[in-house]
C-alpha cells in the first residue's frame, strides 16, 4: 500500500494514477482555472482554444487502466504540454501540469518535478489565481506542496501547504473532507520532520472535520482512520494511553459497522498492534499483526511491501513475546479487534518505531540561563529550542485559550504567527541569537475595525500572559499558567504550573509526565515514561534593544496594514501594474514581510496580503535579473581582474563584494521568490543560501559554495603580495582561482538562461545577456528596460 493512500478517503476527488491519491483533482483546477481566465482576458481577443482537456484526462484514464503508466504517461503529458502551450490554454496547461506534478511524484522523478512545480506557480501568477481564493489556486497549490514533501524539501512543502489552508478556508465549506485531507497532510509533513506535537494537532482538527461531516462517525471509514493515525503520532510522542483508546475506538469503528472485510482493516489491526507492542502485550501485538498479515494476502497478495513491513513487525513482535516467556494463540484478534480503512503511511517499518513506548524513558536536561554580554562563551545557553518553535507553544498554550476566553466573537476573525525582524523569523537563530530579543514572543494582526474596538485591551492582555516555561529532553515547551505580578488583566489560570490545552477538551496534558502499566499474559511490566522537565525559565531571557521597542516593536497587537507598513512603507503590496514601487523594495525588506510563520488565520486577510508581498511581478524578476547580470559582469567579470592588474587591492575588494552580491541576489531571482522566497539581509544571505542550494531542486545550486570561495581568497587575492601565503607563492594563484570561479560562475549563468529559455545567445560575458533577457518583459513601462 502505498504511503498517501489514506487520502483516498478523505478526497471527494483526486488526481489519476495508482500513487497520487492525495493530489488534488486536476480536473477540479481545469474548471477553476477556466472560471478565472474568462475573466481575465478580454473575450475579443482570445483565439478559440484547441485544446480539449477532458479529451486529455480521459486519455491519461485509459493509460492507467491498461496499467502502462510507466511507459506511457510520461510521453503524453509532455506531448500534452506542448499541445495546451500551443493553443494558447492556460487552463489546459495547468491541468496537464497538475497531473505531471502527481505522476512524476508516483515514479520518484523528483528533480524532474521541480520544473513542473515552478511552471506551475508561475503559470497560475500569470493567471491571477494567486490573489484570489480560487480550487484552481489551491489544487495548485497542494500538489505542489506535495510533490515538494515527496522531495522532502520540507520548508517549501510547508509554506506552500500553509498557503493552501489559508486559500480553501474560503474556498470550501468548513466540513469539507478535502480540508481534513489537508490537515492529514501537513500531519505527514510534521511526522517525517520529527514533530509530533504539530502532527497530532494536524490530526486532530482532520479527526473534527470528518467527524463533523460524516453521517454516522461510529460506522465511517474516514473516522476510524484518522483515530488509527493519531494512535500512531500519539505513540511516537510516549502518550501510550491516548495511543491505545484511539487505536482500540479505530477497530471498533470497523466492528460497528460491519466493515471487517475491507481491504484497509488490516492498517487498524496493525496500528492497534503496534500501540500493544510498545505496551509490553506482545500476545496481543502479535495476534494483531497475524491478523493484518491475513487481510493483506486476501486483498493484495504476498509480493508487496505492505505485507513485508508487516511481516517484519510480527517476526519482531514473536522475538518480544519469546523472550518475555509470553504464549501466543493462533486463533483469533487480541482485545478489541474490529475494523480500520488505510493508515499503510504510519505502519510500523523497523524496530526503533516497534518499541516506541516502553523502553523511552527520558533523562532530564537541564537549561541554564545566561544574561552575559554578546559574544560571551556563558552566553551560547539559554534556551534549547527555537525562537520559532517557542513562538508557536507560546501561541498555542498561552495566546490561544487567553483569545478563546476573553474575547469569544473575535477568535475567528484574529490571526497569530511570528513574521518580520529577527533572525528567528528566518528561522536561523541559534544559542548567539539570545542575548538580545529573545523570548517567548507572537504577533497579533487585526483589520482596522477590530483593533479599534479590541486592539489596546488585547495588547494589554497579551504582555500580561505568563512567559514562564521549560522544555523537556525532547525538546516540548511547556508554558506554566499562572499570571505574571507585574502585569493585571490576565486571563484566569488554569493552576499555578499546569498547561492549558488548545485543542481537543479531554486530550491528556502536553508536555506532562505519562505513566502506562500494561499487563502481559507473562506477567506485569511496568512502562513509565515520565517526561523530566528542565529548570523552569523565567523571560524575557535577554535584554530587549530599543530598536525592537516603541514603533518598532517585533511582537504584540498589530492593524494588518500597519503591520506591512512598519516594514515595507506599504500596507499590501503595490500593484502588478506598478514595477516601478516593486523596484524600489530591497529584496530583504520583501525577504522580512515574508518569512517567518502564520499560526493561525482565520479570515486569510493577514495571509492573503502577505501572498501579495510574495507575488513579484516576473517582468519585475526579469528585470532585477538583468540588472543583476551587468553587476556581475561589471563588477566580477571586468573590474575586479583589472583592479587587481592595477595592485589596487580596496578597489578589488570592493568589486568582490559587489559581485558577490549581484550573484547571490540571482540565485534567489532565477529560482522564483515565490517558491523559495527572497534574499535577506545580509547577515543572513549565506545562511538563507547554503539552506537553498541544499535543496535538491535547486538551480543554479554550487554558486553559493563557489561565491564562499571567492571571498576565502580575497584577502591573498588584493592584499596578499609578491611574499605572501605558503611556500611565498604571493597573491596569483588566489587571483587566478577567483578569476576561474568568476568564468564558471558566468557559464553555469549561461546554461540556466538557456535552459529558462531566456537566451538563445552561449555569451558567457554577462553584459551581452541583458537584451536578450529583457525581450522578455512584456510590459512597455521603460523603468523595466536598462538598455
Amino acid at each position: 500500500m502505498d504511503e498517501e493512500t489514506l487520502l483516498k478517503q478523505f478526497a471527494a476527488q483526486f488526481a489519476h494514477g495508482p500513487d497520487d491519491a492525495d493530489d488534488t483533482d486536476a480536473a477540479a483546477a481545469a474548471q477553476g482555472a477556466d472560471s478565472t481566465a474568462n475573466q481575465v482576458a478580454d473575450d475579443a481577443d482570445q483565439s478559440p482554444a484547441t485544446f480539449d482537456t477532458q479529451q486529455f484526462l480521459n486519455g491519461l484514464d485509459a493509460i492507467f487502466d491498461r496499467h502502462t503508466a510507466a511507459t506511457e504517461a510520461g510521453p503524453y503529458l509532455e506531448q500534452a504540454m506542448v499541445d495546451a502551450e500551443n493553443a494558447g490554454d492556460e487552463a489546459g496547461l495547468l491541468t496537464v501540469l497538475n497531473e505531471t506534478m502527481g505522476f512524476y511524484r508516483s515514479q520518484g522523478r523528483h528533480k524532474e518535478n521541480q520544473w513542473i512545480v515552478q511552471r506551475a506557480l508561475e503559470l497560475a501568477a500569470r493567471m491571477g489565481l494567486t490573489t484570489g481564493t480560487s480550487e484552481a489556486w489551491a489544487t495548485t497549490l497542494i500538489n505542489c506542496a506535495t510533490s515538494m514533501r515527496a522531495a522532502k524539501q520540507y520548508d517549501q512543502a510547508e509554506d506552500l501547504y500553509h498557503q493552501a489552508q489559508s486559500v480553501c478556508r474560503h474556498s470550501l465549506a468548513p466540513t469539507d473532507r478535502r480540508l481534513a485531507a489537508l490537515h492529514n497532510n501537513l500531519s505527514m509533513l510534521y511526522s517525517e520532520t520529527n514533530r509530533p506535537d504539530k502532527a497530532e494537532l494536524e490530526l486532530r482538527e482532520a479527526l473534527r472535520i470528518i467527524e463533523a461531516s460524516s453521517v454516522n462517525p461510529d460506522a465511517d471509514i474516514d473516522v476510524s482512520s484518522s483515530h488509527t493515525n493519531l494512535a500512531l503520532t500519539l505513540l511516537t510522542e510516549h502518550k501510550l494511553e491516548d495511543a491505545h483508546w484511539h487505536a482500540a475506538k479505530a477497530l471498533e469503528i470497523y466492528r460497528t459497522g460491519h466493515l471487517e472485510h475491507s481491504a484497509h482493516y488490516a492498517s487498524a489491526l496493525a496500528g492497534f498492534a503496534q500501540v500493544c507492542f510498545a505496551e509490553r502485550r506482545y500476545a496481543d501485538a502479535v495476534t494483531g499483526y497475524r491478523h493484518a498479515l491475513a487481510v493483506i494476502e486476501e486483498c493484495y497478495g504476498k509480493d508487496t511491501d505492505y505485507w513485508r513491513i508487516t511481516a517484519d513487525n510480527l517476526r519482531q513482535a514473536e522475538e518480544a513475546a519469546a523472550q518475555a516467556g509470553v504464549t501466543v494463540d493462533n486463533a483469533g484478534v487480541a482485545g478489541d479487534a474490529g475494523a480500520l480503512p488505510q493508515s499503510g503511511s504510519r505502519l510500523p517499518n523497523s524496530p526503533a518505531q516497534g518499541k516506541t513506548g516502553a523502553n523511552a524513558a527520558s533523562s532530564p536536561s537541564t537549561v541554564s540561563v545566561s544574561t552575559g554580554s554578546a559574544g560571551a562563551a556563558e552566553a551560547v545557553s539559554a534556551c534549547p529550542v527555537s525562537g520559532l518553535k517557542l513562538a508557536r507553544a507560546f501561541w498555542t498554550q498561552m495566546g490561544k485559550p487567553m483569545i478563546a476566553a476573553k474575547y469569544p466573537q473575535y477568535a475567528g476573525r484574529i490571526a497569530a504567527g511570528l513574521v518580520g525582524h529577527g533572525s528567528e523569523c528566518y528561522g536561523f537563530d541559534d544559542a548567539y541569537s539570545q542575548d538580545h530579543d529573545f523570548g517567548p514572543r507572537f504577533c497579533l494582526w487585526l483589520t482596522d475595525e477590530d483593533y479599534a474596538a479590541i486592539g489596546e485591551q488585547l495588547e494589554v492582555d497579551y504582555e500580561a500572559l505568563p512567559r514562564k516555561f521549560s522544555v523537556d529532553a525532547q525538546g516540548r515547551v511547556t508554558f506554566e499558567a499562572h499570571a505574571r505580578s507585574d502585569a493585571s488583566g490576565a486571563f484566569p489560570a488554569a493552576g499555578a504550573g499546569s498547561t492549558v490545552i488548545p485543542d481537543a477538551a479531554n486530550a491528556p496534558t502536553p508536555g506532562t509526565a505519562t505513566h502506562d502499566t500494561a499487563t502481559a499474559e507473562s506477567g506485569a511490566a511496568s512502562s513509565d515514561v515520565a517526561e523530566a522537565m528542565t529548570t523552569p525559565i523565567d523571560a524575557p531571557l535577554s535584554p530587549v534593544t530599543p530598536r525592537a521597542q516603541g514603533a518598532n516593536r517585533r511582537d504584540g497587537v498589530f492593524r494588518i496594514g500597519d503591520f506591512f507598513e512598519s516594514i515595507t512603507g506599504y500596507h499590501t503590496a503595490p500593484a502588478q501594474t506598478a514595477p516601478h514601487e516593486w523596484l524600489m523594495l530591497q529584496e530583504s525588506t520583501l525577504a522580512a514581510a515574508t518569512n517567518g510563520e502564520v499560526f493561525a488565520d482565520p479570515t486569510g486577510l493577514f495571509s492573503k496580503t502577505r501572498q501579495g508581498f510574495k507575488n513579484m511581478p516576473d517582468d519585475v524578476r526579469l528585470a532585477l535579473i538583468s540588472k543583476r547580470l551587468g553587476m556581475i559582469a561589471q563588477a566580477g567579470q571586468y573590474n575586479l581582474p583589472r583592479s587587481l592588474k592595477r595592485g589596487d587591492g580596496a578597489a578589488a575588494w570592493l568589486s568582490i563584494h559587489e559581485f558577490v552580491q549581484a550573484t547571490a541576489s540571482l540565485v534567489f531571482l532565477v529560482n522564483v521568490p515565490m517558491v523559495v522566497g527572497y534574499m535577506p539581509y545580509y547577515k543572513w544571505q549565506f545562511a538563507a543560501l547554503r539552506k537553498l542550494s541544499g535543496s535538491m531542486f535547486a538551480l543554479l545550486p554550487n554558486v553559493g559554495e563557489q561565491l564562499e570561495t571567492v571571498m576565502r581568497l580575497s584577502s591573498a587575492a588584493c592584499y596578499g603580495g609578491a611574499g605572501f601565503g605558503e611556500g611565498g607563492k604571493g597573491a596569483a594563484p588566489a587571483i587566478e582561482k577567483i578569476n576561474d570561479i568568476v568564468e564558471q560562475i558566468a557559464v553555469d549563468i549561461v546554461k540556466e538562461l538557456k535552459r529558462e529559455h531566456l537566451t538563445t545567445s552561449g555569451e558567457t560575458f554577462l553584459e551581452r545577456q541583458r537584451p536578450y533577457v529583457e525581450d522578455h518583459i512584456a510590459s512597455d513601462d521603460p523603468v523595466l528596460k536598462s538598455l
